[in-house]
């Protein structure tokens, strides 16, 4: 029955990467978006360095946040 059973692991955002993500990264381009548009990438331990040291070489906002229980983090705006 559709509904029923094990919800789906979050999986990492990398390319290629199929492990079950622990982090949630929270991100903006702020030339394009407004302060309330928020963009998520899931992240593995291996790729969350990865992935936040890429969104911040380009001056995105962003904020790390553990992908379990992360809800009242997403309400917060990003600088």
């Amino acid at each position: 029955m559709i509904g029923m059973g094990e919800p789906e692991p979050l999986t990492c955002s990398r390319a290629g990467c199929r492990e079950t993500a622990s982090w949630r990264i929270e991100w903006r381009n702020p030339r394009i978006h407004s302060a309330d548009r928020v963009k998520v990438w899931l992240a593995c331990d291996e790729h969350v360095d990865y992935l936040r040291e890429f969104l911040a070489a380009r001056d995105f906002p962003l904020r790390v946040v553990p992908a379990e229980g992360s809800e009242v983090a997403a309400e917060r705006p990003i600088a």
